[in-house]
């Protein structure tokens, strides 16, 4: 069975339905990062073995084999090596370094890598936001966010859902990191930044990766869509179509990450309105409030 060596360092991170973990360590004279992914066994849910899924396990190793987003536009993945077995896949990538890149820097080349042109891959994953809107179904939306001055705003919008899906799966599809929070983002090369986790690489709405990116940016969302626009290829996309993109998977994302983290505390002790302060819960409540004027935007729409 395998094992990380004796001396690895765990690091935050490994939490995805197929990670066993990440670890910091050196080999030889050069740092790096290891990466175990494990293969899904018969009872695992059917969405890890399918490529177009973005929960697919081994995507971020046929990344890495396929050499796709080696020299992309805007964002490049780090050099990487993949090690195969019949459990699984050890991933070992170069670290990265953190240049502290700044929000408009990161919007700007999101922009740019939306430009970008990936070879068709049975791999590379479609729907994102459809997907994880889809995990929520069976509990019927948002049922802890009805227990808060939101329920109205939240009910509607879930209500809403497959209009506004329909809506951003009918803007121009582009090349979409899939997760580009600052963490993802962190190195930079020139004029490109070197990101990490290319687990959920495909295709989606213009705009999206902005959206995603939003909710722990420090920027606000006008001056990020202006970074973004500039980055974006002419005639790729109006801004119309990147403010919509951005504007329902940021506002669709925070609803569901606010919903994840209140059920989670919403079976202890006390008053649910007691717990918005808990260090799990309120990050998320923050990312949400912030996105008001985006859900306000949707409201009138």
């Amino acid at each position: 069975m395998w094992q990380p060596e004796p001396g690895w360092h765990p690091m935050p991170g490994g939490t995805g339905p197929s990670t066993l973990g990440v670890w910091r360590a050196v080999l030889g004279d050069q740092a790096v990062v290891v990466k175990r992914l494990v293969a899904p066994r018969a009872h695992d849910p059917a969405e890890l073995s399918d490529p177009r899924h973005p929960a697919y396990w081994r995507r971020a190793a046929d990344v890495a084999l396929s050499g796709i987003v080696d020299g992309t536009p805007g964002l490049r993945a780090p050099l990487t090596a993949v090690d195969e077995d019949a459990d699984g896949i050890t991933l070992t990538q170069q670290w990265v370094e953190d240049a502290a890149n700044s929000g408009l820097f990161a919007a700007h080349a999101l922009g740019r890598f939306a430009g970008a042109l990936l070879d068709a891959k049975p791999w590379l994953a479609r729907h994102q936001l459809r997907a994880r809107l889809r995990r929520v179904e069976p509990r019927g939306g948002w049922p802890t966010l009805a227990r808060t001055t939101v329920a109205d705003v939240a009910d509607h919008l879930w209500q809403q859902r497959e209009g506004w899906l329909a809506a951003v799966e009918m803007l121009p599809q582009v090349p979409q990191h899939g997760d580009p929070v600052p963490a993802n983002l962190p190195g930079r090369e020139g004029d490109e930044i070197v990101a990490i986790d290319w687990a959920t690489l495909g295709h989606g709405a213009v705009g999206a990766d902005l959206g995603y990116y939003l909710l722990s940016a420090r920027e606000e969302f006008e001056p990020l869509l202006d970074a973004y626009l500039m980055g974006l290829p002419d005639g790729l996309a109006t801004s119309e179509d990147v403010a919509l993109g951005a504007r329902v998977t940021a506002v669709y994302t925070a609803l569901s990450r606010a919903e994840w983290a209140l059920s989670r505390v919403a079976g202890g002790e006390g008053a649910l309105a007691g717990k918005y302060r808990h260090p799990a819960v309120a990050l998320h409540l923050r990312a949400l409030q912030r996105q008001f004027p985006q859900i306000e935007a949707l409201l009138d729409g």
